[in-house]
């Protein structure tokens, strides 16, 4: 059988890679050894299996995307499964990954108390294991805490390394803000990024969001980021905006 080209394992499944979801665009932080880990699994190389673990917006999706972009950047396919999407799809969208080099499996905890579908991961992982496929797993939570029925499917995961993502400092934060400003063109000063850290929610998902809402007002209003200008954007947003879940701080 022909192994299908990275780009239509992608689209079989309906799923596009964001472009931007680059290892050269992640900022590691306390990181690195995952970076350096999941850049061997594109190359083939290293544990045939890697399971991270980590809170909202500690860069699971993009880490799981930039080893799919790598590896189609070395001609090896690969697929990227998003569980929010894919989970809503009947198992059998799982059939053939086997085949390719690389699968990488976004939010497995969605799974969790859905038996169909915890038995056809656990049938895919078997499948993997002896093509010696490359898998890459990511969760909010350990697997033992996931609350997967199946234990057969709880000790598949552990059968590979574990990587725990930690949050980055105000400093690494920062510095994402102002390499992802730069890139829409945008100038990002210190004082102003550090103003947005102080007077907004803190997790990076809800920063980048912020920042894209940030680069279309700038576009619009044609004004340069200073702190008086985001200040007026950020007092547009509606009050049950999670950008703007933390009130100002005094002193």
């Amino acid at each position: 059988m022909t192994t299908p080209s990275p780009m239509l394992a992608q689209m079989s499944l309906g799923l596009a890679l964001r472009e931007n979801a680059t290892f050269a665009g992640f900022f590691p932080g306390g990181n690195l050894e995952v970076v350096q880990a999941l850049q061997q699994s594109a190359r083939g190389e290293g544990e045939p299996l890697i399971y991270l673990w980590g809170g909202r917006g500690c860069g699971k999706t993009h880490l799981l995307q930039a080893a799919c972009h790598q590896a189609g950047e070395r001609a090896r396919a690969a697929a990227y499964l998003a569980m929010e999407q894919v989970g809503q799809l009947p198992v059998d969208v799982l059939e053939g990954l086997e085949e390719l080099p690389l699968v990488c499996i976004d939010d497995i905890h969605l799974v969790a108390g859905r038996s169909e579908w915890e038995f056809a991961l656990f049938d895919l992982f078997n499948r993997i294991r002896e093509s010696g496929t490359h898998l890459v797993i990511a969760a909010r939570a350990k697997a033992a805490d996931l609350g997967l029925q199946l234990p057969d499917l709880r000790s598949r995961l552990g059968w590979g390394i574990g990587f725990q993502l930690h949050d980055l400092d105000d400093t690494g934060k920062l510095a994402v803000l102002r390499l992802h400003a730069g890139k829409r063109g945008l100038e990002l000063a210190e004082e102003v990024g550090l103003y947005l850290l102080r007077r907004c929610a803190r997790d990076m998902a809800g920063l980048m969001e912020l920042l894209d809402r940030l680069d279309q007002a700038s576009l619009a209003a044609q004004r340069r980021l200073t702190i008086p200008f985001v200040k007026s954007v950020l007092s547009s947003l509606p009050p049950e905006s999670a950008h703007t879940a933390v009130p100002p701080q005094t002193g």
